[in-house]
């Protein structure tokens, strides 16, 4: 029996997906096909935030799965809402890629390096916060388009640089246009970037990470379940999930300018986030941790960070809309 496995039709999520594919087979034997499906993210020229964010990437995908045109989602997970969708859930997170953000500016020139004034392209509005608090001067430019595109205009010199994500980068054969990258630890990046999401019917498996191993699933969701289990990365699922809970907690989509870290540390799970004004001129970072195991919550660490985040006021300075 073969896998279905839907992803969009770009060639960072055509890469992505077939990285999955190869890894799934490879695992467990099972052979893969891609039904490719276009969302209207993928068709439209508006900007992300009017489109009404992440989410009009994933939801032709998901329309799709429940449709049974496929048996397997591959999401970016940032791209996901935080909400969760009507009989799917994510079964698996793989081992995540680089979490970082990338500088890809003409001359090889890093952030500092780069001229007063200068255009910088970017779609995100945090990046926008993050770029402005670091250089007040730049000139920063609203962008659409997948990450070829993107070069593209710089090499045509309508742009100095762009930011990207250094996964997607690395993961279309890219890397090598990647001028600096931003330390974590100052330029914290979207949650769950450089994670990817395996979606399934959660009938197919009848539950969550845990329940993708159960022995009584058969069929089709034997051989789902099977495939989820092994790619599964228990420390990508807990850093992307606590990331992702702080987004849950705030009810902040693509509009509000929040980025998040965390790493797993000698059995400590470590989170920080830092919500930002979209002129730069203001943010606030909080933290928190906790020890691994049977009773750690991911999401939980997430919300407590999330409500540090609204006891300091973030709510004040942060777009109208992006809380609620």
């Amino acid at each position: 029996m073969t896998l279905r496995i839907g992803t969009r039709g770009s060639a960072l999520a055509l890469a992505q997906t077939g990285d999955v594919a190869r890894d799934i087979t490879a695992a467990v034997g099972t052979p893969v096909d891609l039904v490719t499906v276009i969302s209207h993210g993928d068709v439209s020229r508006a900007s992300l935030s009017s489109l009404g964010g992440t989410g009009v990437f994933a939801s032709a995908l998901r329309e799709a799965l429940v449709a049974d045109e496929c048996d397997l989602l591959v999401h970016s997970l940032k791209d996901l809402p935080t909400q969760p969708y009507d009989g799917l859930i994510v079964a698996g997170i793989p081992q995540r890629a680089d979490a970082r953000d990338a500088l890809c500016a003409r001359d090889n020139l890093s952030l500092g390096e780069l001229p007063r004034g200068a255009k910088v392209g970017t779609g995100s509005p945090r990046r926008v916060a993050q770029l402005l608090a670091a250089r007040p001067d730049l000139q920063v430019i609203d962008i659409r388009g997948n990450i070829d595109s993107r070069l593209a205009r710089v090499n045509s010199d309508d742009l100095d640089a762009v930011v990207l994500a250094a996964a997607g980068l690395d993961r279309i054969g890219r890397s090598d246009a990647i001028t600096d990258l931003f330390d974590l630890d100052r330029w914290p990046t979207a949650p769950g970037q450089g994670a990817l999401a395996l979606e399934v019917r959660a009938s197919d498996i009848g539950g969550g990470f845990e329940a993708a191993l159960r022995e009584e699933a058969a069929g089709i969701g034997e051989q789902i379940a099977a495939a989820v289990g092994a790619l599964n990365d228990r420390d990508a699922a807990l850093t992307a999930t606590a990331e992702r809970g702080v987004l849950a907690t705030l009810e902040a989509g693509c509009a509000a300018p929040v980025g998040a870290a965390a790493v797993v540390q000698d059995g400590t799970l470590f989170l920080s986030a830092t919500v930002y004004s979209t002129d730069g001129l203001r943010s606030v970072t909080e933290r928190a941790d906790a020890e691994i195991d049977e009773q750690l919550s991911p999401e939980m660490l997430g919300a407590r960070v999330a409500e540090r985040l609204l006891e300091a006021g973030v709510a004040s300075f942060a777009p109208v809309g992006a809380f609620s």
